[in-house]
């Protein structure tokens, strides 16, 4: 037997059940792995709360790095003893070991270890679709990066910075805004005393920005649109404050023939090729330099309420990892 963290019903963090469960050979087409670092994630809590609805009871996480220990009959893509990590669906990763389709487990180079890949691989390949397929962000560009001090804010900053970007980004206090700052970011703006909409059409001239990468959700929602230059796209990927409240097409077209997209990682990565290619290409930035890893939080896996509790309250920065 081994163990995990379900629930049985959504809630707060306290519906986080700490439970012995048994895991199963791998199926055709399945991998187990034995996980050494399990990655924390907004997601974990919309999935937790009943925001985004899974079939219970459930084990939550959709990030974490190990080792293969079993693969089923015709699974090609990994094999016994390799390390590996992965992000995306299904859920499970909140468990010591699990299984999992083997198409969706990456192979780790020896460069990343297995802490850093828990702590980059969701945060990462999210970063990657955002800034290298959604929006193709270029030399001269200038973007706001909402949340710039979180877990995906701060790989946003960098590799933004890194494609030549003048970044912009939002965050709730002076200490995160210094933590932005070290990850390329030009202007970090403190909503708890500053407009950002203001402090952004200032930095523009009054032209607003081609694409804002709007985690937050509810709280900036408005304003976010109210920084787009015409044409602009906005980039709704994540509800921290909440979800945003239905819209009407014409709002677009009011505040300058506006684009809005909703994008998640399963889209972007569902071809296993898309996958290799976006993990190839986050391995090497990060091998580089270019993009650094900030694991910043680890907890006891069996403490994933504590863990759960410190990121609703933002007094999280970068990466957490919760260690089985």
């Amino acid at each position: 037997m081994s163990h995990a963290i379900r629930i049985h019903a959504t809630g707060g963090p306290e519906v986080l059940r700490w439970e012995e469960v048994a895991v199963g050979p791998p199926a055709s087409g399945e991998a187990r792995v034995r996980h050494a670092a399990i990655g924390l994630n907004f997601i974990d809590t919309y999935h937790r709360s009943g925001l985004y609805p899974i079939p219970l009871p459930a084990v939550l996480g959709m990030e974490g790095a190990g080792v293969v220990e079993a693969v089923g009959p015709g699974v090609t893509e990994v094999a016994v003893g390799d390390r590996v990590a992965y992000a995306g669906g299904p859920v499970g990763a909140y468990a010591r070991e699990r299984v999992i389709p083997a198409h969706r487990l990456v192979p780790l180079p020896d460069t990343i270890d297995d802490v850093q890949a828990a702590g980059m691989m969701l945060k990462g390949l999210t970063a990657h679709f955002l800034v290298r397929r959604t929006y193709r962000v270029k030399p001269g560009d200038t973007v706001l990066v909402h949340a710039a001090a979180g877990g995906v804010g701060l790989l946003l900053c960098q590799w933004a910075k890194h494609l030549g970007a003048t970044v912009i980004g939002t965050v709730s206090s002076d200490e995160k805004a210094a933590h932005a700052r070290s990850a390329g970011c030009d202007h970090p703006i403190v909503t708890s005393r500053e407009d950002f909409v203001v402090a952004v059409r200032d930095l523009t001239g009054g032209r607003g920005v081609p694409v804002v990468y709007d985690s937050v959700g509810r709280d900036t929602w408005d304003g976010s649109l109210d920084c787009l230059a015409p044409l602009g796209l906005m980039v709704s990927y994540g509800n921290a404050s909440g979800p945003v409240p239905p819209i009407s097409p014409l709002v677009l077209s009011a505040k300058g023939s506006l684009f809005l997209t909703r994008p998640t990682l399963m889209t972007y990565t569902a071809a296993r090729a898309d996958l290799l290619t976006a993990a190839a290409e986050l391995f090497e930035v990060a091998g580089s330099g270019a993009l650094r890893v900030e694991v910043r939080q680890t907890y006891p896996l069996a403490e994933a309420a504590r863990a759960h509790r410190d990121l609703e309250a933002r007094r999280t920065v970068g990466s957490s990892v919760l260690l089985p």
